[in-house]
C-alpha cells in the first residue's frame, strides 16, 4: 500500500485499526468529531463509524456485559482527571489547529506547552474523552 492509498473500511483482506470510544449521545459525538475535526461519516449511528485522517473511530453506547465479553461494562469516563487511554492527533502546526479547532467548539485545557520534543496541548470531547494535539519539533530518530 502506497501512503496514498487509504486502507478501506471495512477491510477486504488483512485488518484495520479502529480506536473505539463509548458516548453517552452518538448524534452529539458524531457531530463534533465532524464540526472539529473533519472526521468524514461512514456509518451513521449503532455504531458511528468515522474516518478521521489516517484511520477510523467507532462511537457507540454503553451498556453491560455481554455473551463475548462477561465481565466487562462498557461506560464513559467516569472521571475526566483519570485516564487510561487517549486519541493522539498528531499536526503540522499546532498554533493553527488550536484556533481553527477552538473556533469550530473544541475546548483546550491550556494553550499549547512547548516540550523539549514537541509541543502540545489537550481537548476533551463531549463525553470528557482526553484527546492529545501534538506537534514534533523534529524527526523521529
Amino acid at each position: 500500500m502506497t501512503a496514498s492509498q487509504q486502507p478501506e473500511f471495512p477491510p477486504r483482506d488483512g485488518f484495520v485499526v479502529t480506536h473505539f470510544l463509548v458516548v453517552s449521545d452518538q448524534d452529539r459525538s458524531r457531530d463534533y468529531y465532524r464540526t472539529v475535526f473533519g472526521a468524514q461519516v461512514v456509518h451513521d449511528r449503532d455504531p458511528v463509524i468515522l474516518q478521521l485522517a489516517n484511520t477510523w473511530l467507532i462511537l457507540n453506547d454503553g451498556g453491560g456485559p455481554t455473551a463475548d465479553k462477561p465481565t466487562v461494562t462498557l461506560t464513559t469516563p467516569q472521571d475526566p482527571d483519570t485516564v487510561n487511554a487517549f486519541l493522539n492527533i498528531r499536526v503540522a502546526d499546532i498554533y493553527r489547529s488550536q484556533r481553527e479547532w477552538a473556533a469550530r467548539g473544541a475546548v483546550f485545557l491550556t494553550e499549547p506547552v512547548d516540550h523539549p520534543h514537541e509541543i502540545r496541548a489537550y481537548i476533551r470531547d463531549p463525553d470528557g474523552h482526553l484527546i492529545e494535539v501534538g506537534q514534533s519539533k523534529g524527526a523521529l530518530t
